[in-house]
């Protein structure tokens, strides 16, 4: 039992610090599998009228899916440090086409939930990529590192809305599954060939793994700071764009699922700060990004309250004004979006990617 550290510690030197194609591809691989969370939440409403159930009902699918999505995050996520990336990745995005491929030949709503939690289930991809990243790199490089994961993440949270929103409302809602599948399908052989060969963390049997989490919110108080956070924002945001789809598409504005994708661009306006603000959290500490983003996020609340004011009268000239620019900067511009600290082990306490 002593001698296993000293080899599982040689394997990773020659990858201490991860390529930047490698980088990229994380990144990447990111936000292509947590969009599977989020593209739901824009069709709804055509798989209401589909499956003929009411939009509030059809919702369910999106709940299915974030708590399959917690589920899985707190059974299979601690087995990143027992199996190896290399094995465990590539097996979650096989398991994940599998639950889109249902999900897009599902005739029944029940059906449709359950499959929406089994994607859940598996699409916990980022976080286990995330903390091998900044594993693999230097203390002074970390929050580069993750931040630039982080930008992926919050790129496929709020993209997914864009994705599936024009697809479905051109093609319909189950296409932009079947896209889905075939990203996860594609990603599969290109993970195993190219993730770092480590070796894992810890032996300790699983049982131990889930017990160690009830243990570090026992004796961690910045990780239970950071959590309250993440409970915090996370509910708002999946409340809001829940809410603002079924908005949006109602008899006060009246528009399409493909409106809810132009909206979900103004969202994604700022992922590529993520690398900056993981430079920021090398140099103040997590607590600062963590208050401009919490600041943000309270800020961006009474902003949403503001919805009520528009309607039918007031979309065509707020439409055609965000059209406009969209072309005109359409060249020149790529989105961005304000993320938070990373969630590396030593960035520190307040990590609120999803602010």
């Amino acid at each position: 039992m002593p001698d296993s550290p000293a080899p599982s510690a040689s394997p990773p030197i020659p990858v201490q610090m991860p390529s930047r194609p490698l980088i990229l591809l994380l990144a990447v691989t990111c936000g292509v599998t947590v969009a599977n969370v989020y593209f739901p939440q824009a069709v709804g409403p055509l798989v209401a009228a589909d499956l003929h159930v009411s939009p509030s009902s059809a919702t369910l699918v999106v709940t299915c899916t974030q708590l399959g999505y917690a589920t899985g995050i707190f059974l299979l996520v601690p087995l990143g440090d027992r199996v190896r990336p290399r094995v465990l990745v590539p097996t979650l995005l096989l398991l994940t086409c599998a639950g889109l491929l249902l999900a897009a030949t599902a005739t029944s709503l029940p059906v449709l939930a359950t499959a929406g939690a089994l994607v859940g289930l598996t699409t916990v991809v980022p976080q286990i990529l995330i903390p091998l990243a900044a594993g693999l790199s230097s203390p002074e490089r970390r929050g580069v590192v993750t931040g630039t994961l982080l930008s992926g993440l919050i790129g496929g949270i709020l993209l997914a809305r864009t994705f599936s929103g024009t697809l479905g409302q051109w093609i319909g809602w189950r296409t932009p599954y079947l896209a889905a599948a075939a990203l996860a399908l594609l990603l599969t052989p290109i993970m195993a060939a190219a993730l770092p060969r480590t070796a894992p963390g810890t032996d300790q049997p699983y049982p131990k793994l889930l017990a160690d989490c009830f243990r570090l919110l026992r004796t961690e108080p910045l990780l239970r700071r950071s959590c309250q956070y993440q409970v915090l924002v996370f509910a708002a945001f999946s409340a809001a764009w829940t809410a603002l789809t079924l908005f949006v598409t109602g008899p006060r504005y009246g528009l399409g699922t493909g409106a809810v994708g132009v909206i979900a661009l103004v969202g994604a306006g700022g992922m590529f700060a993520g690398p900056v603000a993981g430079r920021r959290s090398d140099r103040d500490g997590p607590d600062t990004v963590s208050l401009l983003c919490l600041t943000g996020a309270v800020a961006a609340g009474v902003l949403l309250l503001t919805g009520n004011l528009g309607g039918p009268r007031a979309w065509p000239a707020s439409g055609r004004a965000c059209c406009c620019w969209t072309w005109r900067r359409r060249p020149a511009r790529w989105p961005t979006r304000p993320a938070s600290s990373p969630c590396a082990p030593s960035s520190g306490p307040a990590s609120t990617p999803l602010t």
